[in-house]
């Protein structure tokens, strides 16, 4: 085991010396790679072959995450008819380790060809693609963690890495927002902690007027089945809440009262706009299972703690 742990260990170190170095060779390319992305009008289209080709799937679902349109365009399948996805409001992004890769060449010609600007990510200055390249971002000359130097590892990993640079530097430009995240990821754990009360919440609400009497609270607390109700002024504003605390806390006489005299008042609320994970919080915190959601004093709709969970938010 102390064996596997020192090459793992030795693996790290070194493409961490690899990712040190490709951050002090970052220079004015980099912003001119951030600048050509933000000026096309189309898609970034990402591309590369083999190990290159898996990094750049990466690459482009991450820019179209983070607003920036992007598709991946497989180098020999471009060959064979797929360079028509290719157009002049486009900009590539094309990688390859060595920039020599014999599967580019024709992907390469057709951006030459057509003015499509290039940008290309390799670690010979010389090579083929950055010579041809609009913006050339070379990667450090860093020993791969395999020691042979054959398995593509310190090298894939920094390519990576400056497609998640290059994705941060134009979300961050373009003030890409949680909420704009959940827009292009509605599913999954980060879609949940993103959803907004808006979105769980139902607008078919429990509410009775203040001077309702409490057969008729009774009622729509049975028939809307929160097991609370609000209730509301003249203005229809949200005014208090009754509960089953507040129902046994009466029980003496109950049918005899009006709704304002066995209401909680002045409620615990949330805003629609507000993350439904805050709701969550605040409902755990106060020990309750259900928010009103309230604008400028008017019920919106409810949420209920069921509805986080069921949705994923823990």
């Amino acid at each position: 085991m102390s064996d596997y742990l020192d090459t793992a260990r030795r693996v790290i170190r070194c493409e961490i010396t690899g990712l040190e170095a490709l951050a002090r060779g970052l220079n004015g390319d980099f912003a001119r790679a951030v600048d050509l992305i933000l000026g096309a009008r189309g898609r970034v289209i990402v591309s590369g072959m083999g190990k290159s080709g898996h990094v750049g799937r990466k690459i482009a679902a991450t820019l179209a995450s983070t607003g920036t349109p992007a598709q991946f365009v497989h180098p020999a399948e471009a060959s064979h008819g797929d360079l028509g996805m290719v157009t002049q409001a486009d900009v590539a992004l094309v990688l390859s380790n060595s920039g020599e890769t014999p599967e580019l060449a024709d992907l390469i010609a057709h951006t030459r060809r057509f003015g499509i600007p290039l940008i290309g990510v390799a670690s010979r200055p010389e090579s083929t693609l950055l010579r041809q390249a609009d913006v050339a971002l070379v990667l450090p000359l860093a020993p791969e963690a395999c020691g042979s130097g054959i398995v593509p590892t310190t090298s894939t990993t920094m390519t990576l890495a400056l497609g998640d640079a290059l994705a941060v530097a134009l979300m961050e430009h373009r003030q890409f927002t949680p909420e704009h995240f959940r827009t292009f990821h509605p599913g999954g754990k980060l879609g949940a902690r993103l959803a907004k009360v808006a979105d769980l919440m139902h607008r078919d609400m429990p509410l009775v007027a203040e001077d309702a009497p409490m057969s008729d609270a009774l009622l729509v607390i049975s028939q809307k089945g929160f097991g609370v109700t609000g209730v509301t002024d003249a203005a229809g504003r949200l005014v208090g809440i009754i509960t089953d605390g507040d129902l046994r806390r009466h029980m003496q006489g109950l049918l005899d009262h009006r709704a304002a005299e066995v209401m909680t008042p002045g409620p615990r609320v949330i805003a629609p706009d507000a993350l439904a994970e805050s709701a969550l919080a605040q409902m755990q915190d106060g020990k309750i299972t259900c928010l009103f959601a309230v604008a400028g004093g008017v019920p919106q709709g409810i949420l209920h703690i069921h509805d986080c969970l069921r949705a994923g938010i823990v």
